[in-house]
């Protein structure tokens, strides 16, 4: 219907408002309200003077209003006859301003019947992926920014009173915008990294066999990190409440045989530049075991660097600045440094003793 005033939502900064149920009510009314017979000057000025109240309410509309317009199979003239047809049965007798005020919930409810299943829930955000060697930026409705890195999943709900994010593998850096009225919540690994407005990295990898590691580096701010409620046995997870400062990194790990009952967790400071090397594609070694090195290149790549023979434990280290994505490059610097061989077979890079 020509006319409706713009749904092109504001955005806002850091701090604009989250979209509550009750919003999204109203704007769902408003996109019914507007585009009914009764459509007038005074109804458009009290709808511009709801739109101004804040950012929720024009985003909340223009959803609403992406509903509509994506639901071709609803009339609106079939949906306000249904209305009416409705208020006839029941014998209703009401003033014609809340009528369309009220009655038009009728009109809102074909509106949503049709639409929910192809929406999101308003309190969530969705799930957030990246493919091995992928990175992504993400900006939550609360303005956080997630940056992914490769081979990361993530899902994300907004709550009236928390934000929530589970990763469920992979890397991501979080710069949370400020709410203090709802604490931003990472849970990973059987634990919870609590955190209000700051920026910190979470990282969960696989090891070894049943090994795995968590860290989480805090890069401003401040956030706690303590065991989630629902802990299994083999969950990561500090034995106590941690607090970390900037320039604190959190590591926790499940040793070579994993299992709750090996897990260790240990505070250290590294040099948060080369920690989060990865952000520019770079990947950083200061004297890393070669094994470790292996595994931290093979998350962005589909052709493994793999070692043969007695090569994972021969103690060799690694350092270096390598572009993540080559791992090509990677193991003929390692095979020069080190006097191997490589040889690429079978869809991977295998490092080995020359023979």
């Amino acid at each position: 219907m020509n006319g409706v005033p713009s749904g092109k939502p504001d955005r806002g900064g850091p701090t604009a408002p989250p979209v509550t149920r009750e919003i999204a009510a109203e704007a769902a009314l408003w996109v019914a309200r507007l585009h009914g017979p009764d459509r007038d000057p005074a109804m458009e000025r009290e709808f511009q003077a709801w739109q101004a109240r804040s950012s929720a309410h024009r985003e909340a509309f223009g959803r609403c209003t992406d509903v509509w317009m994506e639901i071709p199979r609803v009339k609106v003239a079939d949906a306000y006859a249904a209305v009416a047809a409705e208020r006839q049965n029941k014998e209703r007798h009401v003033s014609r301003g809340s009528t369309w005020r009220w009655a038009s919930a009728g009109v809102l409810a074909v509106v949503l019947a049709a639409g929910v299943l192809q929406l999101q829930d308003w309190n969530r955000q969705g799930s957030y992926t990246t493919a091995i060697g992928e990175q992504r930026s993400v900006v939550l409705e609360d303005g956080t920014r997630m940056l992914l890195n490769t081979d990361t999943h993530v899902q994300v709900r907004m709550h009236p009173d928390r934000r929530t994010v589970d990763v469920d593998g992979g890397e991501a850096l979080f710069e949370v915008a400020k709410d203090a009225s709802r604490p931003f919540v990472v849970r990973v690994a059987g634990s919870e990294v609590v955190a209000v407005g700051t920026a910190f990295a979470v990282k969960f990898v696989d090891l070894r066999k049943k090994a795995k590691a968590l860290a989480v580096t805090l890069i401003e701010g401040q956030v706690t990190v303590q065991p989630a409620k629902e802990l299994n046995a083999e969950g990561l997870a500090p034995a106590k409440l941690v607090t970390l400062q900037p320039g604190d990194r959190l590591r926790i790990d499940n040793g070579a045989n994993g299992g709750r009952g090996s897990v260790i967790a240990s505070v250290d400071r590294p040099n948060v530049e080369q920690a989060m090397a990865w952000k520019r594609s770079e990947a950083v070694f200061q004297d890393a075991p070669l094994d470790e090195a292996v595994n931290e290149m093979n998350r962005y790549n589909r052709t493994p660097v793999v070692l043969l023979g007695s090569l994972p434990a021969a103690g060799l280290r690694v350092s270096g600045v390598f572009r993540t994505g080559d791992s090509a490059k990677f193991a003929r610097a390692v095979a020069a440094l080190h006097g191997l061989a490589v040889h690429e077979t079978g869809g991977r890079l295998e490092l080995e003793n020359v023979r």
